[in-house]
Parts: structure tokens; sequence; C-alpha cells
């Protein structure tokens, strides 16, 4: 089985990576919709070109489709990417969105290809739990919601951190995986990958929210 996964560099795009390898599957490709106007329905927008050094420390090819994010016209421009390759089925990490479900379902349909979503209403906690315990290093990148300070920025998730954060999404109620967008991530190892990224970079913060500027980007084997 040959699949392309759809790529943000985040947490739930690298679950969904690591559980197509789980199943023998034959990964070609990381497929990753760019952003270049301000917002999008479907993606996500900040950080996403960082996806191209995951895929080479994992040797496989990157796909980089650009698109300016318009209702309805960015799912064409990733069909009209997927269309050119040459994959059985294509992986998403979508957990609770069924906007984007959907219409990638439709666009596989279109594409005569499977379209699987593993992740798709995944409990919350159980989700995060695993992620950590499974060895992914979820790197966050961004908050941009009440709870969440400028600290919480360029940490790399443990079970500690986790918990903390679990208390945090009661007190505040918010979600605890960051599905409302409450904040932003890159998995920089796990066992999806041979080896790990090292970031460096400055944290950029307007006293509500903030991201990690990332400015050197290190694998290591």
């Amino acid at each position: 089985m040959r699949v392309a996964v759809l790529s943000s560099g985040g947490k739930d795009s690298a679950a969904a990576w690591w559980w197509a390898m789980c199943r023998g599957w034959d990964v070609t490709h990381l497929v990753t919709v760019r952003i270049t106007g301000g917002d999008s329905w479907m993606f996500q927008v900040p950080g996403t070109h960082l996806v191209e050094h995951q895929a080479k420390l994992a040797g496989i090819q990157w796909v980089e489709v650009h698109s300016e994010g318009k209702q309805e016209v960015e799912i064409t421009d990733l069909e009209t990417a997927l269309s050119q390759l040459n994959i059985d089925g294509v992986v998403s990490g979508a957990l609770r969105s069924d906007y984007q479900k959907s219409r990638i379902e439709r666009m596989a349909e279109r594409l005569n290809i499977k379209s699987w979503t593993p992740l798709w209403h995944q409990k919350s906690e159980s989700h995060m739990h695993g992620l950590i315990e499974n060895g992914f290093e979820v790197f966050i990148t961004g908050v941009s919601c009440e709870g969440l300070g400028k600290e919480w920025i360029g940490r790399t998730l443990n079970l500690a951190w986790l918990t903390e954060l679990e208390e945090l999404a009661r007190l505040y109620r918010f979600n605890v995986d960051g599905e409302g967008g409450e904040y932003e991530t890159l998995v920089t190892g796990g066992p999806h990958l041979p080896g790990r990224l090292q970031l460096t970079g400055t944290v950029d913060w307007d006293g509500v929210r903030g991201t990690f500027e990332i400015e050197k980007v290190h694998s290591i084997a």
C-alpha cells in the first residue's frame, strides 16, 4: 500500500504517519498545504515549511502545495497535487473536524483512492498521553489562548508538563489536545523518525499570544 500523509509537521500528523508505518504501508510522500493567504478553513498556517526537514530526515519525498486558503478552493489545490502522485491512499491526522474529514474523503473518492483518519474522535487525554508514552517529542511552537503563557513556548511536552497542561485546560476550558487552535506544535522526534530535529530560535510574545521563531534546524541521525 503506497500512501501519502497530509502533514503540517505537528503532533496529529506525526501520529497518523506512524499509524501508517505500523500497518506496514509504504509512506511515499509527506504532503503539506502551504497557505499563502492570511488564514485557512482546513489547514494549519504557521511553521508548515518545517515538514521539509522531517521529510529529509526520514528520506521521504516532500510535496509542497501552495494555496491562498480560500474556502473550497484549497481542497481543489490539494486534489490537483495528489492527482500527480502514484499512491493508493491518503492518511490525515484529523481529530474532530467534520469539515476537514468530509472534504478529504470526497476528494479521495474523486481521485479513486482511499482516505484514512486513524485519530478520528480519539479522546483528548488518551491521545496526548499516547504521544508522550510512545516517544513523540512534541515541541510547542505557539500558544494563543488564555491560560497558556510565554513560558509554554519552546517546551517539549513530557508527562509532567502534560499533567499541568491538563489542569490548565480544565481551569480555563480549552482543548488539551489543541484542536481549537489553542497551541501549535512541531514534532522533533519520535518512533516514526530515524533521528531527531534540534531547533534554535527566539520567542516572539505580544503579551497575549506568541510563537517560537525558528532560526536554525539541525538534523541529528
